[in-house]
């Protein structure tokens, strides 16, 4: 991915906040693998399970958790950072029992790129893999 080119920034005028790591980034975009250097924070890879979609916004997946049981679910929904926004998102290192239900009752989680902790019953997706946030070279 590069902010570079035809219609897009110069190595001289791309300031911080243009390179710094945003929070809709999360499993999307890579924090880590990024050249050193002029180009920093300018040309960036996707995460590991990330993808683009036909309008070319990047999503990344979650597993859909069951509002009436509370219940982890196989179901992969993929979902670009603005929709992210409105739900609740579980770690993928929560605990969960044998049914895929939620041990703890306050559980570690995002919230409109806040990072905190809520009941498990307002939980609406979790992370599929702790490993989704770095690309697939990080990763290793």
């Amino acid at each position: 991915l590069s902010a570079l080119g035809p219609g897009g920034l110069t190595r001289e005028r791309a300031g911080m906040e243009v390179r710094d790591v945003h929070y809709s980034h999360y499993g999307r975009m890579c924090p880590i693998e990024t050249p050193e250097g002029p180009n920093i924070g300018l040309i960036n890879s996707l995460s590991s399970y990330a993808r683009v979609n036909e309008f070319g916004f990047i999503e990344t997946p979650y597993r859909k958790v069951n509002i009436e049981t509370n219940q982890v679910t196989d179901r992969i929904d993929y979902l670009t950072a603005d929709e992210e926004d409105s739900y609740v998102v579980a770690q993928a290192n929560s605990v969960l029992d044998e049914t895929g239900r939620f041990v703890d009752d306050e559980v570690l989680c995002r919230f409109r790129g806040d990072n905190t902790t809520k009941p498990k019953e307002r939980m609406d997706y979790m992370d599929v893999s702790p490993k989704q946030v770095v690309s697939a070279a990080t990763a290793c």
